[in-house]
């Protein structure tokens, strides 16, 4: 009886230190997120705190249970697992704490069949080693060796800025360990706002995601109407009534529910790609005796440059989905090491892609390098190509979509939810992705120009998303814990992604402009 008594003073004093230094801390969060910098906002700050309280209680009340059931020779355990370790944070049992009107709830997560390191590292070489690197020679024609230094400093840039943007996703609890509060890039942008504005960061990214994927789509249609084009010139057939027919092909992607029928393509597809590739390089080193080396210069095309800026930024865009991916990971640890592989394939692999394309046709490279190759190889590859770009559609236009859905036609949105009982679409929202479908049609038969609207995206949301926000986002939430040379690179990384942000859309925007009045060719 004594040895209980002894136990129970002991827990209520320790029980009352931990609630003052977690009331203290709090505090001390409350004034650093009133000053503008901290690691998590008020109510994240006060949640850790609650929460970890109740936590205690929870497990002291549980060693209570277990001693006083000591005499009857039996432990006490909950759910099947002895002592404390049902709360050890080792990633192989999540709990998300989570607040809710004062009452402090542990949601486990669900047994989700999880990705390594290498599947991981496949889905992000998706993303930046895709059709978009069709453009990259013509970066090189108006940036020389700087298009290339351009090349590899963006890529140096984007898998720092999508690490730091993992980053964003911790805080450390009071055991000093690193706990996942956030999910998504929206919920990153909305610990950054809060507390005055807490939705105002997540709306600022939807915009840019919805403006991104859509833009991503239209580039697609583009590319399948100039591929088809410059495949069959004999045929009386224009690039827009191309542009037309491959967008007639694209309507069933409007009747999607899921990507479940279109991912199985998804590895085929870059298989094609990569074939392609090689298939354009061996054409290329067979004409190794004839490249323009005198060609590739020092200066720069100041007026033609910053556009060469926005289709290499853009080519590199795979932070929207890298916190989604990041999440699955079988060993989050290991996603810093497949960042680093991953962007270092893909910069050898698009240096010496647009080095030896350029040297092979030197001022004589199209916006899409493959409409330089010879007749016969050309229709081949371009076939091809249009395939993976209509194979490709479905996954930006599904991802546009659901953004949409959810964020005006779901949950207390602005308008009713298209979705009838049973998950059956309505007509009318049936009707609206047909009409996204169409719109990208427009654009692509108005806008014909894929290196221009490559670039605009690029200068517009690319390096919003991958320069500028990330590291404004970084330093907001992680201030107290930063270095000097953190805060060095977070700031020259905005300041320069925001020159380059407003040189290549003002360019872009000066470039489509000058196609129109001098009627360029697509």
């Amino acid at each position: 009886m004594a040895h209980l008594i002894r136990h129970k003073i002991s827990n209520k004093i320790t029980n009352a230190m931990n609630t003052a230094t977690n009331k203290s801390q709090a505090k001390v969060s409350g004034a650093f997120a009133r000053l503008g910098f901290q690691a998590a906002t008020d109510e994240e700050g006060l949640g850790f705190a609650d929460c970890d309280d109740l936590d205690y209680d929870y497990r002291q009340g549980m060693r209570m249970d277990v001693l006083q059931t000591e005499d009857g020779g039996e432990e006490m355990t909950v759910d099947g697992l002895e002592g404390d370790s049902h709360y050890q944070r080792d990633g192989t049992l999540h709990r998300a704490s989570i607040k809710s009107g004062g009452v402090c709830e542990e949601v486990e997560d669900k047994d989700k069949p999880k990705i390594t390191a290498w599947e991981a590292g496949w889905n992000v070489t998706n993303a930046i080693q895709g059709m978009f690197v069709l453009g990259l020679p013509y970066a090189i024609l108006h940036g020389g060796y700087l298009g290339l230094f351009l090349i590899i400093f963006a890529a140096v840039v984007c898998c720092y800025t999508g690490k730091i943007l993992i980053a964003c996703l911790y805080e450390e609890n009071e055991d000093g360990e690193l706990v996942r509060v956030r999910d998504t890039y929206v919920d990153i942008a909305n610990a950054c706002c809060a507390p005055r504005f807490p939705t105002l960061g997540g709306h600022v990214v939807n915009v840019a995601q919805i403006i991104e994927l859509v833009m991503t789509c239209i580039l697609y249609v583009v590319v399948s109407g100039n591929l088809m084009y410059n495949s069959f010139p004999g045929l009386p057939v224009s690039q827009k009534a191309w542009a037309v027919l491959a967008t007639v092909a694209l309507l069933p992607c409007a009747f999607l529910k899921d990507l479940k029928s279109v991912s199985k393509f998804s590895l085929l597809c870059t298989l094609a790609h990569f074939v392609i590739n090689i298939v354009v390089i061996a054409y290329c080193l067979s004409r190794a005796h004839d490249w323009a080396w005198e060609k590739v210069k020092f200066y720069i095309d100041v007026k033609k440059f910053p556009i060469s800026i926005g289709i290499i930024v853009f080519s590199y865009t795979s932070q929207i989905f890298l916190p989604s991916l990041e999440g699955n990971m079988q060993k989050p640890s290991e996603f810093h090491c497949m960042m680093d592989w991953t962007h270092i394939a893909a910069c050898v692999l698009k240096g010496l892609f647009a080095l030896v394309a350029y040297l092979t046709w030197a001022d004589d490279t199209k916006e899409v390098i493959t409409d330089n190759l010879p007749g016969g190889i050309r229709a081949v590859v371009n076939i091809f190509l249009v395939s993976k770009a209509l194979l490709s559609y479905p996954l930006p236009f599904f991802a546009a979509v659901e953004v949409l859905e959810k964020s005006f036609f779901q949950g207390g949105g602005i308008f009713p939810d298209c979705y009838g009982p049973g998950r059956q679409l309505k007509s009318w929202g049936l009707g609206l992705r047909i009409v996204l479908v169409v719109f990208t049609l427009l654009m692509a038969i108005f806008v014909p120009h894929f290196a221009l609207l490559m670039g605009l995206t690029g200068s517009l949301t690319g390096a919003g998303l991958c320069f500028l926000l990330p590291s404004l986002f970084h330093l907001k939430l992680q201030w107290r814990k930063l270095l000097w040379h953190h805060v060095f690179f977070d700031v020259a990384i905005f300041i320069v992604g925001g020159i380059c942000s407003v040189s290549g859309f003002i360019h872009s925007v000066e470039g489509l402009i000058e196609a129109y009045q001098y009627n360029l060719p697509d």
